[in-house]
């Protein structure tokens, strides 16, 4: 299954309106899923529960589904809890952490940024979105006038508040990882739970 580029608050009204800060920053005025029935209420199998806990991991963080079955096989391989194993993965992608610092409005226009080579890592030009940062890493604004503008006035309206393992330089336009994130400032309102769940039947 491919990256998702359709309209993003058709996929909020799917949730019911569930807040994915990841995705956008628009609010639907319906509630409702899409479509003729959508207001009709249904009850949810517990496949139908587990299986959109999982698309709402994919869609906050923008990745695919082959990206998905990847991380989750390393995240059972590392010790303590799988599902905050995946959870702090995903956020430490390059492209999540450059949304959380405020370089971005959402994660697709952080992956654009990435993308266009605007975002440098402990000093080098990284166009990866899905680099995997790690506690200590320095996360700069490549050093021209067009990425310091663009970043700047992003950085301008940030979208979600700092968490506190990240540290942001607002002039300097420069922000460092602490450490890895906790399970309380994981910015996707899932149940980790439910998505160890749906792959342990998967995979």
């Amino acid at each position: 299954m491919s990256r998702f580029t359709g309209p993003r608050l058709k996929v909020v009204r799917r949730f019911g309106g569930l807040d994915l800060p990841g995705l956008t920053r628009k609010r639907p005025k319906n509630t409702n899923p899409p479509g003729v029935h959508g207001a009709a209420r249904k009850k949810k199998s517990e496949y139908a529960i587990r299986l959109e806990e999982k698309q709402k991991v994919r869609f906050n963080y923008g990745v695919t589904e082959k990206q998905m079955v990847r991380y989750m096989k390393r995240a059972r391989r590392s010790k303590g809890s799988t599902g905050l194993a995946l959870l702090q993965m995903l956020e430490m992608r390059l492209d999540c952490i450059a949304f959380r610092l405020g370089m971005a409005p959402t994660i697709p226009a952080a992956r654009q940024a990435v993308n266009h080579g605007h975002i440098c890592v402990n000093g080098r030009k990284v166009s990866i979105p899905s680099y995997e940062c790690k506690a200590g890493d320095v996360i700069t604004v490549r050093d021209n006038t067009k990425s310091r503008k663009l970043i700047a006035d992003y950085a301008e309206y940030p979208g979600l508040f700092l968490p506190d393992y990240l540290e942001f330089d607002k002039d300097a336009l420069k922000g460092k990882i602490k450490e890895l994130p906790p399970r309380e400032a994981v910015c996707a309102p899932v149940n980790e739970l439910l998505v160890v769940e749906y792959y342990s039947r998967k995979i």
